[in-house]
């Protein structure tokens, strides 16, 4: 009840943030970012507008991938014509799929850029069953694994670029608080929904293990970085409940007969893009890694978010899947990968 009037009011947390605070807000007294070059996908509307726009306006080079180059290009546009000195390149990435990964991660590596901050923002919700390229369910592909290769394949340069700089990197996951909604075997209800054939589709269980994955990939990742010793810190974040695009793919009646009801609860897209602008930017969280927060504020997880051993299982799992030249086949009813190179010789 304490926490339901605390977001409701605003009230201000440990970090002298709440529910209400903006990405201008807490950015505006801490962040010069000029030396900054940052990558955030999903950037074209929604959540990940606004932080491109927020970070512009603090000096940031911007790398905005995008499916459709058109809409990133509007996106520039209008962070243009606030801030016209903002450096923005646009590229073009299918986060569904791993071939377009490569391809975008190789392209950024020919600018000979630096990488400081990583913004794992875009989202996906299918409301139909669909499989990507690679074989695996859409939402999951887009939201996770995607997501997964692009951070694994720019480590080396963000790491460098730490290095060189002395600018400490920052990644930054965007999941969701519906990831508690999954229960059950991560790995099984994955090979379950990766089916080509599947009956009984269910897009918001689909979407909390995609969500949650975000968070288990934080978890890992932050442990990997230390045994590393890398200048590198990667946490997750909960933006809040917001509507934007990723929402209005599921509009009927039942929707917004809850969006009005839960009118109150829901955030502006400012409010919604100020807990990633917190986390990417703010003095505060050097060193800070591998957390969770929601409201600009450091939050818990559920029991199975932070499970160490069903993160590193997950880890496994991506690695194998996102293999070149090999596809994942999975078999739900062990939870196991097999692993056949010769199946995806086009990789």
């Amino acid at each position: 009840m304490f926490e339901t009037l605390k977001y409701l009011t605003g009230s201000a947390g440990a970090s002298g943030y709440g529910s209400k605070s903006t990405g201008e807000q807490v950015t505006e007294n801490c962040c010069d970012l000029h030396s900054i070059t940052a990558i955030i996908t999903g950037a074209t509307s929604g959540i990940g507008a606004e932080t491109a726009r927020v970070l512009a306006k603090r000096g940031a080079r911007l790398v905005l991938p995008a499916r459709s180059l058109k809409a990133a290009e509007d996106a520039k546009a209008r962070i243009i014509s606030e801030n016209p000195d903002t450096e923005i390149i646009v590229m073009g990435l299918d986060l569904s799929s791993l071939n377009s990964v490569r391809n975008f991660v190789s392209e950024f590596e020919s600018f000979d850029l630096p990488l400081n901050l990583l913004i794992n923002n875009a989202g996906k919700f299918a409301r139909e069953h669909a499989i990507s390229e690679d074989g695996i369910e859409m939402t999951f592909a887009t939201n996770y694994l995607g997501h997964f290769l692009v951070t694994k394949l720019l480590l080396k340069k963000m790491i460098e670029t730490a290095k060189t700089t002395g600018i400490q990197g920052r990644i930054v996951n965007v999941s969701s608080s519906i990831y508690n909604w999954f229960s059950g075997d991560t790995i099984r209800y994955l090979g379950q929904i990766s089916r080509n054939k599947l009956r009984d589709f269910d897009p918001t269980r689909a979407y909390a293990l995609s969500k949650l994955a975000n968070v288990l990939h934080t978890k890992e990742l932050a442990q990997r970085l230390k045994q590393m010793e890398a200048n590198v810190t990667v946490n997750c974040v909960h933006p809040g409940v917001v509507r934007t695009r990723l929402t209005r793919e599921r509009e009927g009646i039942v929707t917004d007969m809850a969006f009005f009801l839960t009118s109150k609860l829901l955030k502006t897209i400012p409010q919604a893009a100020a807990t990633t602008c917190y986390v990417a930017t703010h003095p505060r969280l050097v060193n800070v890694t591998g957390k969770y927060f929601s409201d600009c504020n450091e939050a818990s997880t559920s029991k199975l978010g932070s499970n160490s051993t069903e993160a590193a299982r997950l880890w496994t799992a991506s690695e194998i899947i996102v293999s070149r030249g090999s596809k994942a086949v999975f078999d739900p009813l062990t939870s196991t990968l097999d692993y056949d190179i010769s199946i995806k010789q086009s990789k």
